[in-house]
């Protein structure tokens, strides 16, 4: 695998991953139990990996054989079809050992939930059983210089009998690590749809030029579309999804919360064990240990008083998430859906941004040596949560509780 990730930039030729056969769990606990076992292997060198930059490809590697890629594949297809507050508990164990192995699957997640709602039946079957079978799906949405996230520029036009993508995308979370690209383009009716893309399909190419300066191992950077031939059965209408009311939206930001929930509960934990092995006290605190600090000793208390809170609100998110999704989703019940979340990510969002940031406060200057490489979780926290902005969660959540304003529906909401 090291090859196709040390890849020279300049190669047109794109490599699919290798395909390795994957379990298929059974049931919530054994989902959880992969969580915890993926974790363990991938705490051991997180922060080796982010100071090298180097991919994390043995660990997606387990997150597939594992089984935890399909967790969300629906029953009547062979999935095990966990609860959202088991999807979202996954998440925040994985990425509180490695925030950045979390975003990887985290569009294969939503694009899963996107198939649920617009995909024809003969699509949803032979897509989700080849992720029981072990594909991984990445990203090929987002563009750069347009006026919002949501607009497009990629186009997939019919020439003839074939049909033809072309474009550029960015911020392609998974891309390089999948085995199908999921692409976004607009097709000659000028709606938005929603094409798969076998990896080394001509004209495919995924570029590793994501450099920003949190997530860092996550590959999120460059794919090139030139004239990439299309099978028009794996062309989904997702245009569909802005008919009728869905979870959509609700499903990705749960997810997003999640993350920022690992990155706050791996900063609580890692200021925990700096302040009780290595922080010296304040010499006004008249203590022998930093630990009998009484101003460290109440932020830490305050600190684990709001994960909880934080871990209460995700845990109720996903159970909201369960209870709509159990009937036929409707406006009402929809909105409900995504107020819960959006209350859960608020919090996540901040607390992950205070607990990186309280790390430093309470350890003291030696925590900021680059052996110890603690700022990840606040590098890592701060580009994650710019998913999208909380202060429009505050109003989306105030304009539901205090005008029964129903909220947008897209997939930041």
């Amino acid at each position: 695998m090291s090859t196709l990730a040390d890849a020279p930039l300049s190669s047109d030729l794109d490599i699919a991953p290798l395909l390795l056969p994957a379990q298929v769990l059974r049931n919530d606990a054994q989902a959880l139990l992969a969580a915890r076992e993926l974790a363990q292997t991938a705490r051991q060198h997180a922060a080796r990996r982010d100071q090298q930059r180097r991919l994390p490809w043995s660990e997606i590697e387990q997150f597939t054989r594992s089984g935890l890629g399909s967790i969300s594949v629906p029953r009547q297809y062979g999935g095990p079809q966990v609860s959202f507050a088991t999807v979202a508990e996954v998440f925040a164990i994985i990425s509180a050992a490695d925030p950045a192995l979390g975003q990887i699957p985290q569009n294969h997640f939503g694009i899963l939930h996107v198939l649920i709602d617009s995909a024809t039946e003969a699509q949803k079957k032979q897509l989700f059983k080849s992720i029981l079978d072990g594909w991984r799906i990445g990203n090929a949405g987002p563009e750069r210089g347009t006026q919002n996230t949501l607009t497009l520029k990629a186009r997939l036009t019919a020439q003839g009998d074939s049909l033809l993508l072309n474009g550029q995308k960015f911020y392609s979370t998974g891309a390089l690590f999948a085995h199908w690209v999921a692409v976004k383009a607009l097709n000659d009716d000028g709606k938005q749809v929603m094409a798969f893309v076998r990896r080394g399909t001509p004209g495919l190419r995924i570029v590793d030029d994501w450099s920003g300066f949190g997530q860092r191992t996550t590959a999120s950077g460059t794919v090139l579309l030139n004239n990439v031939p299309v099978d028009a059965e794996l062309v989904i209408d997702n245009w569909r999804l802005s008919e009728t009311p869905t979870t959509q939206g609700a499903v990705s930001q749960l997810i997003q919360a999640a993350i920022d929930l690992g990155i706050a509960r791996e900063a609580i934990d890692d200021s925990i064990r700096f302040v009780r092995e290595k922080a010296r006290p304040w010499i006004d605190a008249n203590v022998e240990r930093a630990s009998d600090d009484l101003y460290v000793i109440a932020d830490i208390g305050k600190l684990k008083i709001e994960l909880h809170a934080a871990e209460a609100l995700l845990r109720k998110a996903g159970q909201v998430l369960d209870e709509v999704n159990a009937a036929p989703v409707t406006v009402a019940s929809a909105a409900r859906a995504s107020i819960a979340v959006a209350e859960a990510k608020v919090l996540t969002t901040e607390l992950a941004l205070l607990a990186s940031e309280k790390l430093f406060e309470l350890s003291g200057s030696r925590a900021t040596l680059a052996e110890f490489n603690l700022d990840r979780h606040w590098r890592n926290a701060r580009v994650h949560t710019l998913h999208d902005p909380v202060r429009w969660k505050y109003h989306a959540i105030g304009a539901y509780r205090l005008n029964g304003s129903v909220p947008a529906r897209h997939s930041w909401i």
